[in-house]
């Protein structure tokens, strides 16, 4: 007997919650909420996680909470410098849903970005996605003009590929048979990025999320990623099916990187599961 159409049923009554981070980039930010208004699945919440914004982000969340058909929520932290990690667990500790899409304020979704996450969700995996890169004119275009490229098709991008706007097109192309691929390499964990990763908040939850102990921007998602593994989760790849649009900016500050670096070496040399600092503090 066909156990298809239950993992179906389970796929569908899933309670999905997006978490997107945000700092102090209020244009970006609106475009990827409306990425989000367009979902053809919106059957989820969403949490910006703030990471000490000025009051002009709070006000673009309020104008989406309105506009919204489905919950959105505004969990904000002070401004103490980059602290991606304790937003992401303020907001994995607020909710109840059953499964969580990781991504940044910086990349909008795709129409399909909900439902693709939701499709190919599945016990005993996480899910990596991958990204678009935009150049830094086409992003100050998209952001000045409010262009809803989450509304493109494939020849709007093969044309502005053409006119250098955007790095690649790979990841824009849809392969469903590439369905039968997503677990060969299981163990996988560099280039899976918080900017579109997810999984069920009860795997999450057993590694005590994002530790909080690495400081300033940089590879706190990789060591989430190998704890993920460790537990004995497979990498599975949501290429060709779910990519984000990430939209140019300024690097962040890198001058802890290093000691990031070293930490993450320790965590790969390392046997433990659980974040030294991570959500069950909140």
């Amino acid at each position: 007997m066909s156990i298809i159409p239950e993992v179906c049923n389970q796929r569908d009554t899933l309670r999905i919650a997006v978490v997107v981070t945000t700092y102090n980039s209020p244009a970006a930010l609106a475009a990827v909420l409306e990425g989000y208004l367009a979902q053809t699945d919106r059957n989820f919440e969403l949490f910006v996680a703030d990471d000490g914004s000025t009051s002009e982000t709070a006000q673009v969340v309020q104008q989406f909470q309105a506009r919204a058909s489905f919950p959105i929520y505004h969990i904000w932290q002070e401004d103490k410098g980059f602290r991606a990690a304790a937003i992401r667990n303020r907001a994995l500790a607020a909710t109840k849903a059953d499964y969580v899409i990781f991504t940044d304020g910086d990349c909008i979704p795709l129409i399909n970005l909900v439902a693709t996450h939701r499709r190919l969700s599945e016990p005993g995996c996480f899910l990596s996605g991958n990204r678009l890169l935009l150049s830094q004119a086409f992003t100050e275009q998209v952001l000045h003009d409010r262009i809803p490229v989450h509304l493109w098709k494939l020849a709007d991008w093969m044309s502005e590929r053409l006119h250098g706007g955007i790095n690649r097109l790979i990841p824009l192309l849809q392969l469903p048979n590439f369905d039968a691929l997503r677990k060969l390499s299981p163990q996988r964990w560099k280039g899976a990025k918080t900017c579109n990763i997810s999984a069920f908040r009860e795997d999450l939850l057993r590694v005590n999320g994002l530790d909080e102990s690495y400081t300033g921007w940089g590879l706190e998602d990789s060591d989430l990623v190998i704890r993920l593994i460790r537990t004995g989760l497979i990498n599975k790849s949501a290429r060709f099916a779910a990519p984000v649009l990430h939209l140019w900016h300024k690097e962040n500050d890198r001058s802890n990187l290093e000691e990031n670096q070293r930490r993450l070496q320790q965590v790969l040399n390392a046997k433990h599961i659980r974040a030294f600092k991570g959500v069950d503090q909140y």
